[in-house]
């Protein structure tokens, strides 16, 4: 019989979860199964990726929060811009917001600069959004559609449009005409 003195404790592997900089990590082995994203630092983890036609794809991801302020900021720009158009409507106008984020500086960089720059959006006023109800439908279907945008889940008929307006309106823009879709027309 041994003594718990001259007893040895046998060697046990302990995986490294601190890197050098001491944050904790997973190891290859544990890090959930994503997709990659081919325009944003966001990742949906496989088993809840959204799938089928847009309708499908609104139903499975609508929500009252967005999940962050830039995500706020697009859907809060999808509401008020065409919350009562199709969805295909929808995801054009938010298709719109984000083309802008991507102009090479023609436009801000965010969701929210693009809507806070000046004279482009009539909704806004100021520094701040106007509140939105976000219990209604209507704002969780925006949420969606933004959403779907952010991670580019969907393509667009507007393809890279940059401006929008409503049919009522006679603009005498020289851009070229690429869609009309529910109330309003689309132009690069």
């Amino acid at each position: 019989m041994l003594t718990a003195s001259s007893a040895s404790m046998p060697k046990v592997a302990v995986p490294d979860l601190l890197d050098p900089n001491g944050e904790p990590t997973l190891s290859q082995e544990q890090q959930p199964a994503t997709q990659p994203q081919a325009d944003t630092d966001q990742d949906i983890p496989a088993a809840v990726r959204p799938s089928g036609d847009l309708a499908g794809m609104v139903a499975q991801l609508r929500t009252a929060e967005a999940g962050s302020h830039e995500l706020d900021c697009l859907a809060t720009g999808i509401y008020f811009e065409s919350k009562s158009e199709p969805l295909a409507g929808q995801l054009a106008v938010g298709k719109v917001i984000a083309n802008r984020t991507k102009s090479g500086g023609r436009f801000p960089s965010s969701y929210c600069g693009v809507l806070f720059q000046r004279g482009q959006f009539s909704f806004v006023h100021g520094r701040s959004l106007p509140n939105v109800p976000r219990g209604s439908k209507q704002w969780q279907t925006a949420v969606a559609v933004a959403k779907i945008v952010d991670q580019n889940l969907k393509e667009s008929s507007v393809g890279d449009a940059l401006f929008f307006h409503a049919k009522y309106v006679n603009a005498a823009w020289h851009a070229k005409r690429v869609a009309s879709i529910g109330n309003h027309i689309f132009y690069r």
